[in-house]
């Protein structure tokens, strides 16, 4: 599928007038769906001004493109760049304490590994705001080891448990070519604590080089523990509320097409991480550079663990979706899920 990078076009500063206008308009189309006329946005936008004065700032607007007529008789509507404008100028919002309550609850009870957290997740952004949810977890790669295990399942087999500070709980068979006993394999675990606490799957660790069975083990747990490279420690992916596709778009071409980006899961990771890449926390429209999206908004934050990135949850809907609930919903989330991994704390 040919795609571009996502960017975020920069829209010269309106006057305080055509500002106003240009706001009343994305306001009214995002609660209506409905063309917007002169004589509303003079009732409503509290401008000291004509609906004739309007109606001529509302041509110049769409002379710039911040607006579009749909047809030569209705009212007028946001283009992609109307809306970067409105988002680009929106000041930040809070959740409701309705919200505030549902997102507080969910943290303080949500169990489980890693895994059963973000797909959980997903029905909470849905909740909060009524849009297709997406998490992406970054895997263990930037999470350190808390604790391992080595259980003996038999003279030859053993199972490694290992626990990161994610959350996840990771297990390996060990396969031995001699038999152990539980004594050996009881100081195998404490040495391999001793060896591995505290450290990532990107660090390099200095195994023990004997040749003796629990040295053997060691280093055979180790290397288990680290087969798979952190740089390919791939992304997880949950989505949520795919139903809402149908409810929040107008026309079935259009549901049929997000629905199809939606069973792509390494279509919805790249086009999250992009996103976060340019620096961006919504992308409108034809921004996030899947043409198949065109009539979509896509908002994004980075979830973190000890500071590095470890995911993101996006919401997406139609491009005229309500942008300050939902932009705060994903940044509320985006700071529960970074504390509930042991991440930073939140800082406001």
């Amino acid at each position: 599928m040919a795609r571009r990078a996502a960017t975020s076009p920069s829209s010269p500063e309106l006057d305080p007038r055509k500002a106003t206008i240009l706001e009343a308009v994305v306001v009214e189309h995002i609660n209506t769906a409905q063309p917007v006329g002169s004589s509303s946005v003079a009732a409503n936008a509290h401008l000291a001004v004509s609906p004739a004065t309007v109606r001529s700032e509302m041509v110049s607007l769409e002379h710039e493109g911040y607006l579009a007529q749909p047809h030569t008789s209705a009212g007028r509507v946001p283009t992609d760049k109307g809306y970067r404008y409105f988002v680009d100028h929106l000041q930040s919002g809070v959740l409701g304490p309705v919200q505030q309550h549902q997102v507080h609850e969910f943290f303080a009870n949500v169990r489980g590994e890693v895994e059963d957290v973000l797909e959980q997740t997903t029905s909470l952004l849905t909740q909060l705001t009524s849009y297709t949810s997406v998490v992406v977890g970054a895997g263990h790669s930037h999470a350190t080891v808390l604790s391992v295990q080595l259980v003996n399942l038999d003279a030859r087999h053993q199972l490694l448990v290992s626990i990161f500070s994610d959350g996840s709980v990771v297990k390996h068979s060990v396969m031995s070519t001699f038999d152990v006993n539980h004594e050996e394999v009881a100081e195998a675990s404490r040495q391999l604590n001793a060896l591995l606490i505290d450290t990532t799957l990107a660090t390099t660790v200095q195994v023990p080089s004997r040749n003796d069975h629990v040295a053997t083990l060691v280093r055979e747990a180790a290397s288990a523990l680290h087969a798979v490279p952190p740089t390919t420690d791939g992304e997880q992916v949950f989505i949520g509320g795919s139903s809402k596709v149908a409810e929040v778009f107008e026309g079935v071409e259009t549901v049929r097409k997000v629905l199809a980006i939606l069973e792509q899961e390494l279509l919805v990771v790249s086009l999250v991480q992009d996103i976060l890449n340019q620096g961006m926390s919504v992308a409108i429209g034809s921004e996030h550079g899947f043409e198949s999206l065109a009539a979509c908004a896509l908002i994004v934050a980075p979830v973190t663990i000890d500071g590095s990135p470890a995911g993101a949850v996006g919401l997406l809907g139609p491009t005229r979706m309500k942008y300050r609930e939902a932009m705060a919903a994903a940044e509320a989330v985006s700071r529960e899920l970074t504390r509930h991994f042991g991440g930073e704390e939140d800082r406001g």
